[in-house]
């Protein structure tokens, strides 16, 4: 029994999604679900501007960034519904979010996301409180006599 040969995955990336793109991504407490579709590059957050829900700047570019890194910043509109957690956290959790999605328009993409730390889920997370302490590490104010 001989077998055929497997034919050649293509290299070539679709200039278009064909549907929506759906990613998940999280960070700390922040759930943010994100969709890409074939557009004009609007970024929508909760149905707000994304330049209204993240006021500062940096947060905008994480955000951005790897729409950046991959070329699809004026391709493609994303709309992402996130909640949970603080800005910082939101705006980490979107970030993985769209490298996920942009995984499923072209596996080709994997390298230089991978490169650029975009792939990696954050795994740092509030530390519990302990019973007997006031905190996680902070303890009861301690009496001499």
């Amino acid at each position: 029994m001989v077998d055929a040969p497997a034919p050649a995955p293509t290299t070539t990336a679709p200039a278009v999604p064909t549907g929506t793109l759906i990613g998940t991504g999280r960070r700390r407490e922040a759930i943010a679900r994100v969709r890409l579709k074939a557009g004009t590059g609007t970024i929508l957050v909760n149905n707000r501007s994304f330049e209204d829900y993240f006021p500062r700047e940096a947060l905008r570019l994480a955000v951005r960034a790897p729409l950046l890194l991959t070329h699809q910043l004026g391709k493609l509109d994303v709309s992402c519904t996130v909640n949970g957690g603080g800005t910082t956290g939101q705006a980490g959790a979107i970030k993985l979010g769209i490298a996920r999605a942009l995984l499923q328009l072209d596996p080709a993409y994997r390298p230089s996301l991978r490169a650029g730390g975009l792939l990696t889920r954050d795994p740092r997370m509030k530390e519990r409180k302990k019973y007997g302490q006031k905190g996680a590490r902070k303890k009861f104010q301690w009496t001499k006599r």
